[in-house]
């Protein structure tokens, strides 16, 4: 019997991350020597995306690591977890708490080095000091002109779904009267 074959057994036929049942293929977990069926799994052209270029990640998207960490597959575990450490929220952080990995499928979980601190990571913070991250919502809290365009930007409003840029912790971007604009950390708050 293939390889495919047997994911798509023990699978069902669904991802075994988010069971969506469209886009199909077998996924090799980075990092990991090859050792048959466990260093794979079945995934969705979704997560498989989102899994490979941590910029398309939709937080949302991953809410159903809540079903499939609890998986009894080594792959299926392990990529939960990366995930989980990748998004970084308050669930994330819920779930992570709530895992439990054996030492040995946790040493291959950390292989590709997530779940650790990066000290030349940017952190973008709002004016109280709060940490800022991909698709949280922030208020204005004072009118900025919005350069090259005639738009004032007022106070108080609610920029949703922010991007952080990854070259400078000082800015910010999110969508304020239908047009995308930079923003500087010091002139919002988290909301």
């Amino acid at each position: 019997m293939s390889l495919e074959r047997e994911l798509q057994q023990r699978s069902n036929s669904k991802c075994e991350l988010c069971g969506n049942d469209e886009k199909l293929s077998v996924y090799t977990v980075s990092d990991i020597k090859a050792n048959g069926d466990k260093t794979v799994l079945y995934a969705c052209s979704i997560c498989t995306e989102q899994i490979e270029d941590s910029d398309k990640i939709d937080a949302n998207h991953w809410r159903c690591l809540n079903d499939s960490m609890w998986s009894e597959h080594d792959a299926v575990k392990i990529m939960a977890w990366r995930m989980l450490n990748r998004i970084k929220a308050d669930w994330t952080q819920d779930l992570l708490g709530m895992m439990y990995l054996e030492d040995e499928v946790l040493e291959l979980a950390k292989a590709s080095g997530d779940g650790e601190d990066d000290e030349n990571k940017l952190i973008h913070r709002d004016v109280n000091g709060v940490i800022l991250e991909h698709g949280d919502s922030v208020v204005l809290i004072k009118d900025l002109k919005v350069k090259g365009s005639s738009m004032v930007a007022k106070q108080g409003t609610a920029v949703r779904n922010i991007r952080l840029d990854h070259e400078n912790e000082t800015y910010i971007e999110g969508r304020v009267d239908g047009q995308q604009i930079v923003i500087i950390t010091q002139y919002v708050k988290k909301t």
